[in-house]
């Protein structure tokens, strides 16, 4: 009989969740790091986001309770996963605000689902962590098939880790698919030797950016916080 690891407790803009660690693929490190991001281009309150690969959605609950999704999207194919998620909606009565798929990737995601933005930080390497669904993306087919089967309007905003790919690694299979990259925000050319995360956001071929999605950011070191952040760039610091 296997062994239940003890719930965590974490809480984003209010929003109360509880989790098992085995489910945190960074969302509460890292992946907070989408509203700085955010916030840094000037992004208004979205009428839907939706968090791809969610995991207990770290990312998609602090985006609702720190004002910029007015309602939220949640799918992963992990049911323990979407569990949690169900678990959060219920527990903070978030339930006429937010949806919960269990989903292989988009497969199961009702085709009358429209977003705004999407967010992710999806498996971040195809060669490393094998079996681990948090992080190993074999060959990249969960990339390719979800930029493949995309055809919701909006801006998908991934977060990667620059030690597993680069931009370059995205580009052909995007443009393929019938998108552009509209923007790449902390990205490296070539692969880091550590974690260091990068943003690619992307957008149907002939679709119009957001004005949000065309100032330039640059992130930066707030030794007040101890944390990087990101701003405009050429603002002072």
């Amino acid at each position: 009989m296997r062994k239940l690891r003890p719930s965590r407790h974490a809480s984003y803009g209010g929003t109360a969740i509880r989790y098992r660690a085995e489910l945190d693929g960074g969302g509460t490190e890292f992946g907070q790091d989408f509203i700085s991001l955010f916030r840094a281009r000037g992004m208004p309150q979205q009428e839907r986001i939706f968090e791809w690969c969610c995991g207990p959605a770290f990312i998609g609950f602090s985006l609702l309770g720190n004002g910029l999704a007015k309602t939220l999207c949640l799918a992963d194919i992990n049911p323990e996963a979407v569990s949690s998620c169900r678990n959060t909606v219920r527990v903070n009565g978030l339930g006429d605000r937010v949806s919960v798929y269990e989903s292989d990737n988009l497969k199961n995601i009702p085709r009358s689902e429209k977003w705004d933005v999407v967010v992710s930080n999806p498996p971040h390497f195809f060669d490393q962590y094998i079996g681990d669904l948090r992080a190993h993306d074999p060959d990249w087919r969960i990339h390719r098939e979800f930029f493949a089967t995309l055809t919701a309007g909006g801006v998908v905003v991934l977060q990667e880790n620059n030690r597993g790919s680069t931009v370059e690694t995205f580009r052909q299979m995007i443009e393929r698919s019938g998108l552009k990259i509209v923007f790449a925000d902390g990205d490296e050319p070539t692969l880091t030797t550590e974690s260091a995360f990068y943003y690619i956001a992307i957008m149907r071929q002939g679709d119009i950016p957001p004005p949000w999605a065309t100032p330039s950011v640059e992130r930066t070191y707030d030794t007040s916080q101890k944390a990087s952040l990101w701003r405009r760039s050429g603002n002072a610091a």
